[in-house]
């Protein structure tokens, strides 16, 4: 596998990790039947693809790009779509965990 596919399952795979991490809102504790079948589902492919991901990407740097950009896209799901409170300290924090990430990007080849 090409580098740059691996970068591409990979971050697709941080993306599914936003999916089910803000999922988990609405499964009430994996009592709602059908949220939960949607985030165990996202769950999977999330992992699957950082398992891929991890055949040309070390895997320090893949895990830490996964769990930021779903961290990253958690966070701006809450923001912008779920309403919770914006401070300038929250966007510091967010834009550190970005820039670490394309760091990594950077120096991991």
């Amino acid at each position: 596998m090409k580098p740059a596919t691996a970068w591409v399952i990979l971050l697709a795979s941080g993306l599914f990790e936003t999916v089910w991490a803000v999922g988990l809102k609405y499964t009430d504790g994996f009592t709602r039947l059908w949220p939960s079948v949607g985030v165990l589902a996202a769950m999977a492919v999330s992992v699957y693809g950082l398992s891929v991901a991890v055949r040309a990407i070390p895997v320090g740097t893949a895990y830490a790009v996964w769990a930021g950009v779903g961290a990253v896209g958690a966070v701006l799901v809450g923001l912008f779509v779920l309403g919770e409170p914006r401070s300038a300290g929250r966007l510091f924090c967010v834009t550190l965990i970005v820039l670490g990430i394309v760091g990594l990007r950077l120096v991991g080849e």
